[in-house]
């Protein structure tokens, strides 16, 4: 069982930043695929970053290329999501999951799941 639990969401004017957290067990990193999910009122589950085994490689969407990066610390069990030039569009609730697959955008690829922050983007 893999426990994974985000904060640092918040509600933040158009243009600015905010860092995400995922903290989990020991060892996670090493053995799956992360991957950090959003979803919008009425929207489906959209994966905007991953990040494979041992941190080897990133990937993202077109949506956020450019303004978030995704990173861990290792030491402390961390994964983070930075969001810089945020906008009203990344209004959503922020998820990060494990999956074996890399890259894949299915949210039924992803075996386990923090319970998510929000965040919210202001004009």
């Amino acid at each position: 069982q893999v426990q994974l639990a985000e904060s640092g969401g918040g509600l933040v004017q158009a243009g600015g930043s905010l860092r995400l957290s995922c903290t989990t067990s020991r060892g996670t990193f090493n053995n799956y695929h992360m991957g950090w999910f959003r979803q919008a009122p009425g929207k489906e589950r959209e994966l905007v970053a991953a990040l494979s085994l041992a941190s080897i490689r990133t990937y993202y969407s077109d949506s956020v290329k450019g303004r978030f990066t995704v990173s861990t610390d290792d030491a402390k069990n961390t994964m983070y999501l930075q969001m810089i030039n945020l906008k009203p569009e990344d209004t959503a609730v922020y998820y990060c999951a494990t999956t074996h697959k890399w890259r894949t955008n299915r949210a039924q690829d992803y075996g386990f799941w923090g319970q998510g922050t929000q965040v919210t983007v202001s004009n």
